[in-house]
């Protein structure tokens, strides 16, 4: 079974890869937003305690968010392999996932990190503002920060795999395409 984790800073491409990588490899999709949205969409008591801390401004704490991608995964027999996108975003989080899919008998694959340099960042994700309406993605102080964060308290989570052989940097830079098939040879190495 393949499972992937698509890292990268805000505007790095993850949302358009990740589209492309389900598509060709057939993988089950695992974001945390779109899992967000479900439990509070259904009510369920994940979605609910999710919402306590939503509505005070506060995170989410990483033991809701992880029931809530344990859930996803334990209730998927079908699946080929998972794609994780926006998760996991700290260390702790990564251990979580380890012992999740532990606990399914599978493993990470690989952590494919898309690197871009800041100035490219800045400027796709004002780009991206303009056609979204998006308003934090029209802030270039507001994206500064977001890049910040990133790189103080999310990429931590890629030394992580660095740390157990798994991280596969990859140039973030040319066409869409490019930087596909670049993602593609370092999938396909792993299933040879």
């Amino acid at each position: 079974m393949l499972n992937i984790v698509l890292f990268g800073p805000p505007g790095a491409g993850k949302g358009t890869q990740s589209e492309k990588i389900i598509e060709k490899y057939h993988l089950t999709h695992i974001s945390t937003g779109d899992l967000f949205r479900k439990h509070l969409k259904e009510e369920t008591e994940l979605g609910k305690l999710a919402q306590t801390y939503m509505d005070k401004g506060h995170l989410v704490p990483d033991e809701v968010v992880d029931k809530m991608v344990d859930d996803r995964i334990s209730n998927d027999s079908t699946s080929r392999g998972f794609i994780f996108d926006g998760y996991p975003r700290t260390v702790a989080q990564a251990e979580a996932l380890d012992r999740l899919m532990e606990k399914q008998g599978n493993s990470i694959s690989a952590m494919i990190c898309l690197t871009v340099p800041e100035e490219e960042l800045i400027n796709r994700i004002l780009h991206r503002g303009k056609s979204s309406g998006r308003t934090d993605d029209q802030s270039v102080e507001k994206i500064h920060t977001r890049i910040e964060v990133y790189n103080g308290e999310t990429l931590p989570v890629a030394e992580y795999y660095d740390q157990k052989g798994l991280l596969s940097s990859i140039e973030g830079l040319g066409s869409i395409d490019d930087i596909f098939a670049r993602i593609s040879q370092t999938i396909d190495a792993l299933k040879a």
